[in-house]
């Protein structure tokens, strides 16, 4: 059939409202699998996902949530799942928030399929998802910010074992897409053809009832909290309801096209249930092939980068393979997945292509579904499918080469693209493999951009740094840091400042045989920019793994490489990778062949400004002994550059002198690659470049008594084979031996001159530089709204309480606190700046938050109307009054929106749909007859995007006065941009192309004739310096009003800067260089006339430091008024300071240096007779802390003005801080210690009584004790007397005791770094006036400290549960047999620990545990204060149950994974294995001391059972074996003598006796226990659905009390603790 045809007939079906469409195939779904980003799940029946944190909010129904798991039975949830029982048979609606695309009991043992997922950014995909929801929801305005992709694929039903049936062959693909905003969220469904084979599953209790449950398909909000304490079913919404519609959803579907469902999920504001799309669409029988329209997309082929997906590190689910091909690569390796066949042979279809399959080779991207004549912008697989299912091997160069030529002749512009992307994950054990510029293709397709998918600043530039412009280009934009900082655009630091890097190290290290963990532990490093010095330190590294990694000092050379010291024509890693990238590096040793595998991944800049590196070992490493040393000689290494990665393959040789074995010599193979985001849209050459580290001092040590790991690595960057022929004559800002400060960058002059320039946010002579407090200094960028964080170099913005950023990720915006509806259901709630209020609806009464009915009336809800209109009144009125200009929308007696709005200001009419949403083309301008809105729609047409700009252009301000300056575009007929534009205001005129883009070298001014737009274009260069410099400059903010005050610089003809430049608003000019950097001393003020810029510069003196910085002070306004209060400098006829400065305003004088630093004790106040300057100094203090800080704070900008708010300290006649400080700006005043600091509470505003400062501070009760450091430091103080002296030793502490890393004599420049404990580091004392480069030896918070890990004792009482619960262990006091909730608590605090077996010691007063997370058995004394000691932490796999033999001091536990029982002492000594066979899920288990019994579970679900053996091992026998099914809870009734289970299988708690008689029932009908003690005749359990602490009466067999602790999570193990032993105990 020819394509118009095709065309004809689906338009025809269109008409008809139902379109017969095939069904959409595999190849049609989301692209998935490890090449797409994909994460896989773990094999198994009932696997549930690690968290996937989301990195925004996802709305479901109205509720926030942050994370996200997938699970085997074919469903999504917001929340960590419950075992498969409790939900897996029953249907909606679930205890838990569920997206459903198939619930049914899957299982994927045995490599019966894969299950894949993502989040992802990419634009493809967001693309289609946008695509497919405007398509259901054609009024909906969403556009998708991120997308959760899952991929269920060729998955299997959960089937009972038998020796006589085979495996079903059976198998379902399915896949679920959720796709969201700031706002919405949306969900489709994808069920290819072929795709569901069978329809539902059989429980598992059928008892062998033939019985088959269908699938269920649909959503589940979970339960939902009312009345504070109470939880009811939330709404839920099934798509299918028996076995035939579960059949049908492949065959038919609610978007038009047969397999695709979608549904609106949720929404931030109010979100009562799902809403599925409703356009019709059925399957029809088509030829084997299928037919359909081919796809004529615009929609670029989107690369799926590695970047555009969040990696979770999910080391385990992630496939192990032999090599890693950094590129394409060669196809005759690629192989085909296990359990599907995705050989179908992808190309993008040429212009000249034939239209009918019958007629193509190779087909192309198809749309074997489509029921509109509407282009779907799905995926086209050349690029973006995943390697894995691309087959066909790739055109030839030659062919590509010629292709190509053609291709780009007829598409301009456009970038040819490696597929350098496509590098997969490496796996643990995996090896890296080195790329040769051969191996690289560069020539792999042409990538074809449009308007419509274009990304742009104007969409993307909050995705820049702070620190960045952006820039848009042909094919998309890029981000460029500003003058004064580096790095890739996205991330910007300050040129010259020191870096810090801090993360964790994970993994597993085997050192000769004996496998080491690491868990979570500190790495920080320090790296001083100016000369390339990189310090590592690795904190709490044991001791064996300690010794052996030395020689891995690649794990620093990351750092080097990132911030390496620039030699000419070069540049450090940071400004290619930024801060987000990942490192794969393989190490192999020689002449052992260990392999170590190093995965390095850069997570950003944090609040501070450091980067953050999350590094993960696994492998091995070479045996060295205990007190070894390793030296490592220079060496260099050659990094290869391909778009958005750098390679390098390196050998190194290092010596290992240890007393044992004397001097032996190594070496080992570092193989490398760093993939990193590239921006490629500036159309840099993507020429193969080659760059050389040269590694000049590597220096390793490992601090045993600390477990410190150091590294310190000098790196420098520069071409390769470029050597100075004679070093002495390096310029020492490449030799790195310059004197400038480490905050300071090293500018090189001719031959060996330099300069040192402190960085951006320090301020100093370069030597010394100290950080200016924007801040303090009113120097900020931060908003209204915003508070001002001072940090090193830099500061920060955080909003106030009640804003929250808005879209730019800068400005703070009014939090809409209505959006989560706070208020009472029966009330409105109205939105204030930075606050909101309730008021009850009309004919109720309350305080808005709880709202009742008075009597005798009735009222129905207000409607979205009303609400809409209401919320606008409110928050607009002014006296009473509405404020002129506001929109107001009109509502009828039901509260629906009018057919016809009129903006009662502008005179502007529309019509509106029924949810008030503007009906495209209806609008109609004042003084016009407006649309009949109750006629039906004519096909109106979508507005355009000039439309949709123009209308998006505020014209009016929020008060209706009409606003200048504003540019509206102007469109035609249309909709089109007019080929010409003229800005109102301004009256500039240029030209513009399609897409309302100018045109460069269009534009006229005011006044001049404008250019004929309608004259085809000459070729046109591309945009100059000073043109990119005009045109990011931003002349109207967010909200459409003009900036007052923004400087533009003015270019010539041909793009280049005017060698004249003048400021329009403050009318100074001045001088500048082709590069538009201002000539010194060309700058005049308005008023004057202007230098003449075509002059040559006079040859003249270099200005003095007295006369740079006296002629930098501006005296005078730019209006030509004095300033008062502006300090001006006085020279001598030399230009140097002469010796007594007096302040003109204030009238102080006081004597100066020859640099013009005043003399301490020489000034004096106005009207005093001033010092005789000329004098020798008499033997005077040095200048004190308080004194440095004073005059350190400039109170002049650099223009010489005074800068209001700044905050100088004020000292007494000795120099220390007056004890009660202010602002004189602010009027803030707050008391501070001898140090300056202030003391916290003390701080007053404006008007309110001050402090007393001179009291004593009350030591809070909560306060820690002094640390070390501070004992120390207050005996010193004492010991001089009170006041040391300038050279006189006191330590230095940080804000939490800790001693600073760096330490020094007084106020000298003599300084050395310390240990955690105070100790001195040898080799690091330095005599220089630049101090040495110290790492802490002491984590510092991330977020906020974590509490330390110590033990707060129960209440005094006799008896008092503990409970496990994830990170915790609590205490729940008993009050006889009741659960005296009031008196509960904390008792241990384990941050990253998930504590599951608990049991204690009623001997020794300790509890013991056993940790899931870190692998350990633990135990702590429950005494105050007291810490956790780890006793076992090896060979440990997913320890559960633990036991502890008071009288025998043993303890006993159980390990689920390895399936074994095992024993010790209770201090981890003379450990043994007691069982390993014929266990296959050993959950819990106990110890009866006085008959020396041991008890234990096994929930295999084939034969589960209760065994029981001596504690020696012997006399193993099983107790209970019939009617089990997951016996969790164990415990022993010491009152009867009988063992007593609880089982969340049966549901039943149960009693027998050891002997096997006497069973018998307790209760019948538990929830989910999982760990069981048993106390005075009650049974105490935790139990999983209610997530709290049940108890039992024995006697009644009922309930009897209930504790649900305030934080909702699983609860684990539970034990009793007692003050003396019980009878019995175990």
């Amino acid at each position: 059939m020819e394509r118009g045809e095709m065309l004809a007939l689906c338009l025809l079906c269109w008409s008809c409202s139902v379109c017969v469409v095939t069904a959409i195939q595999r190849a049609d779904m989301f692209p998935y699998g490890t090449l797409s980003g994909d994460l896989i799940l773990a094999e198994g029946d009932d696997e549930t996902s690690r968290v996937l944190p989301l990195p925004k909010t996802l709305y479901f129904y109205s509720s926030p949530f942050t994370q996200l798991y997938v699970a085997t039975n074919g469903i999504i949830s917001a929340q960590d799942l419950p075992m498969e029982k409790q939900y897996v048979d029953d249907g909606f609606p679930t205890d838990f928030p569920v997206v459903a695309p198939f619930l049914a009991d899957i299982d994927t043992s045995g490599g019966r399929g894969q299950i894949y997922y993502r989040v992802t950014e990419t634009p493809s995909v967001l693309n289609r998802v946008a695509q497919e929801v405007h398509r259901g929801f054609p009024d909906a305005k969403f556009t998708p910010t991120y997308a959760v992709v899952a991929t269920w694929e060729n998955v299997a039903a959960y089937e009972e074992e038998t020796r006589t049936t085979a495996p079903s062959s059976k198998l379902n693909t399915f896949q679920a897409v959720i796709g969201y905003d700031e706002t919405d969220s949306y969900v489709l469904f994808l069920y290819p053809e072929g795709g569901l084979n069978f329809f539902g599953t059989r429980p598992k209790e059928s008892y062998n009832v033939e019985i088959e449950l269908p699938a269920r398909v649909g959503f589940s909000r979970g339960e939902v909290t009312y009345l504070i304490f109470s939880r009811t079913e939330g709404p839920h919404y099934s798509v299918t309801s028996n076995e035939q519609s579960v059949k049908n959803l492949y065959q038919v579907g609610n978007t038009g096209i047969p397999g695709i469902w979608l549904f609106h999920t949720g929404n931030h504001y109010s979100f009562d249930n799902i809403v599925p799309a409703s356009i019709g669409g059925l399957l029809a029988t088509s030829p084997p092939g299928g037919h359909g329209l081919p796809l004529d997309t615009t929609t670029p082929d989107f690369e799926e980068y590695p970047d555009n997906t969040f990696d979770l590190n999910n080391k385990e689910e992630e496939e192990e393979e032999d090599d890693y091909p950094l590129t394409d690569g060669d196809p005759e390796f690629q192989t085909a997945p296990a359990g599907g066949d995705h050989s179908k042979s992808l190309q993008p279809a040429s212009p000249d292509a034939a239209s009918s399959p019958s007629e193509r080779s190779d087909p192309g991207p198809q749309v074997l579904h489509r029921s509109k004549d509407v282009p779907l912008n799905s995926e086209p697989r050349y690029g973006s499918e995943p390697e894995e299912r691309q087959y066909a091997p790739p055109n030839p160069p030659e062919a590509v080469a010629e292709q190509g030529a053609q291709q780009i002749q007829e598409q301009q512009p456009q970038d040819v693209y490696p597929h350098h992307s496509k590098e997969p994950r490496l796996s643990p054990g995996g090896h890296v493999v080195s790329v040769d510029e051969e191996d690289v293709d560069f020539d792999t397709g042409v990538i074809r951009y449009t308007t419509e998918n274009k990304e742009t600043c104007a969409s993307f530039q909050q995705q820049c740094s702070q620190h960045a412009f952006c820039s848009d280009y042909a094919t998309g934009f890029c981000c460029h840091c500003r003058p004064g900082f580096y790095g890739n655009g996205r991330h910007c630091l300050p040129d010259g400042a020191p870096q810090r890097v801090s993360g964790k190290v994970s993994g597993t290290v085997t050192v000769g045989s004996t496998p080491v963990q690491l868990n979570n532990i500190d790495l920080h490093a320090y790296i001083v920019v100016g000369d390339g010095r990189a310090y590592t330190a690795i904190s709490e590294v044991p001791e064996p793994v300690g010794w052996a990694l030395m020689p891995v000092a690649p794990i620093g050379e990351l750092f080097g490489w990132l911030f390496a010291l620039e030699l000419p024509n070069s540049q450090a890693g940071f400004k290619n990778a930024g801060a987000e990238f990942t490192r794969h590096a393989e190490v192999i040793f020689y002449p052992g062949n260990q392999r170590l595998s190093i995965i390095q991944t850069g997570r950003g800049l944090d609040d501070h400004n450091h980067l953050t590196v999350d590094t993960v070992l696994s492998g091995s490493v070479p045996f060295l002994p205990p007190g070894a040393e390793v030296t490592m000689d220079p060496f260099k290494d050659t990094y290869q550059y391909y778009p958005s990665v750098a390679t390098s393959t390196s050998v190194r040789e290092f010596l290992v002198v240890s007393a044992e074995r004397g001097s032996e010599s190594f070496s080992f193979q570092l193989k490398q690659n760093i993939t990193y985001r590239d921006c490629q849209h500036d159309n840099r050459p993507a020429a193969l470049e080659t760059l050389q580290i040269a590694m000049e001092r590597v220096f390793v040590m490992y601090v045993k008594e600390e477990r410190i790991l150091r590294y310190a690595i000098t790196n420098k960057i520069g071409p390769v084979g470029v050597e100075p022929t004679e070093p002495e004559l390096v310029n020492p800002c490449y030799a790195g031996n310059h004197d400038c400060d480490t905050t300071a960058q090293c500018v090189p002059l001719e031959g060996q001159a330099f300069q040192c320039q402190c960085a951006t946010g320090y301020r100093g002579d370069g030597r010394n530089c100290y950080d200016i407090d924007e801040c303090a200094e009113g120097l900020s960028s931060c908003g209204a709204h915003a508070q001002c964080v001072n940090l090193p170099g830099s500061h920060r913005c955080q909003c106030q309480s009640g804003f929250e950023f808005g879209y730019d990720g800068r400005t703070c915006v009014d939090m809409d606190e209505c959006s989560s509806s706070p208020c009472h259901s029966n009330a409105r709630c109205i939105n204030g700046l930075g606050s909101f209020q309730c008021q009850c609806q009309p004919g109720f009464y309350g305080d808005g938050f709880h709202c009742s009915q008075q009597e005798g009336q009735t009222a129905r809800p207000m409607s979205l109307c009303e609400l809409h209109r209401d919320s606008l009144q409110s928050g607009v009125e002014v006296k009473g009054l509405p404020i002129l200009g506001a929109f107001i929308p009109q509502c009828d007696s039901d509260g629906r929106y009018r057919p016809l709005q009129c903006h009662g200001s502008t005179g502007h009419c529309w019509c509106v749909d029924s949810q008030g949403q503007e009906r495209p083309g209806t609008r109609t301008p004042p003084g016009t007859a407006p649309k009949d809105c109750d006629r039906a729609d004519d096909l109106l047409r979508p507005k355009t995007l000039c439309e949709q700009q123009r209308d998006s252009v505020q014209t009016i301000s929020p008060e209706g006065y009409p606003l200048f300056g504003a540019f509206a575009p102007q469109c035609d007929a249309n909709g089109q941009y007019t080929p010409q534009q003229c800005h109102s205001s301004t009256g500039h005129c240029w030209c513009v192309d399609s897409n309302g883009e100018e045109i460069y070298g269009t534009r006229t001014a005011a006044g001049e004739t404008p250019r004929d737009c309608g004259k085809p274009d000459e070729p046109e260069r591309l945009k100059t310096q000073c043109e990119h410099h005009r045109d990011s400059v931003q002349t109207t903010s967010p909200e459409g009003y003009p900036i007052v005050g923004a400087y533009v610089p003015q270019c010539d003809a041909n793009g280049q800067y005017r060698s004249l430049q003048c400021h329009g608003s403050t009318g100074h000019c001045w001088c500048v260089d082709s590069q538009g950097q201002e000539r010194a001393g060309t700058r005049t003020p308005p008023g004057t006339a202007p230098k003449d810029c075509d002059r040559p510069d006079e040859p003249e003196r270099p200005k003095t430091y007295c006369e740079q910085h006296r002629d930098s002070a501006q005296s005078t306004s730019p209006e030509g008024y004095p300033i008062t209060g502006a300090y001006v400098p006085q020279c001598d006829a030399n230009g140097q300071y002469t010796p007594q400065q007096c302040h003109a305003s204030t009238g102080h004088c006081w004597c100066v240096d020859s640099n013009g630093q005043e003399r301490a004790g020489t000034r004096t106040p106005p009207g005093a007779p001033p010092r005789d300057c000329d004098k020798p100094d008499e033997p005077e203090r040095p200048k004190t802390h308080c004194e440095y800080h004073r005059d350190r704070g400039q109170s002049t900008s650099p223009e010489g003005y005074p800068i209001v708010g700044a905050y100088v300290p004020q000292c007494d006649a000795n120099g220390q801080y007056l004890p009660r400080q202010c602002h004189g700006s602010t009027g803030h005043c707050w008391c501070v210690d001898s140090q300056g600091q202030e003391r916290a509470g003390t701080r007053t505003p404006p008007g309110a009584p001050s402090v007393d400062c001179d009291r004593p501070v009350p030591v809070a009760p909560t306060q820690r004790p002094e640390s070390v450091c501070e004992r120390w430091r207050a005996s010193l103080i004492e010991h001089y007397g009170g006041k040391p002296d300038p050279q006189q030793y006191v330590p230095q502490c940080e804000p939490d005791g800790q001693f600073s890393p760096v330490q020094c004599y007084g106020e000298t420049t003599y300084c050395w770094c310390v240990d955690q404990d105070g100790r001195e580091v040898p080799g690091t004392r330095s005599h220089d006036v630049v101090k040495p480069a110290c790492l802490p030896s002491v984590a510092p918070p991330i977020v906020r400290p974590l509490p330390r890990p110590s033990v707060t004792p129960p209440p005094n009482t006799d008896i008092t549960l503990l409970y496990a619960q994830g990170q915790k262990i609590g205490v729940l006091p008993l009050n006889g047999t009741r659960l005296d909730a009031s008196r509960s608590k904390t008792l241990l605090t384990l941050h990253g620990s998930i504590v599951v077996g608990i049991a204690y010691d009623c001997k020794e007063n300790q509890v013991y545990w056993t940790d899931l997370s870190a692998r350990t058995i633990n135990r702590a004394s429950m005494a105050p204060g007291a810490e956790p000691k780890i006793l076992i932490n090896t060979n440990l796999v997913s320890p559960e149950g633990l036991a502890v033999d008071v009288d025998r001091r043993l303890m006993f536990w159980v390990d689920s994974n390895p399936d074994v029982i095992e024993r010790s002492n209770l201090d981890g000594s003379e450990r043994q294995t007691l069982f390993d066979t014929d266990l296959v899920n050993p959950r819990a288990i106990i110890v009866v001391s006085s008959t020396g019994t041991l008890y234990w579970t096994d929930w295999n679900r084939e034969a589960p059972k209760i065994e029981s053996s001596s504690v020696d091992g012997q006399n193993r026998r099983v107790v209970v074996s019939d009617g089990v099914g997951l016996p969790n809870a164990l415990t022993y009734d010491s009152s009867s003598g009988q063992i007593c289970w609880a089982d969340a299988g049966t549901k039943r708690l149960e009693c027998i006796s050891p002997d096997g008689s006497g069973r018998r029932v307790i209760h019948s009908s538990l929830n989910y226990p999982f760990s069981m003690v048993y106390y005075r005749n009650h049974f105490y359990y935790t139990d999983w659905r209610r997530d709290g602490v049940i108890a039992v009466s024995k006697d009644s067999s009922q309930f009897t009390d209930e504790y649900l602790p305030d934080q909702r999570s699983h609860l684990y193990g539970i034990a009793i603790a007692t003050t003396h032993c019980l009878s019995g105990s175990h």
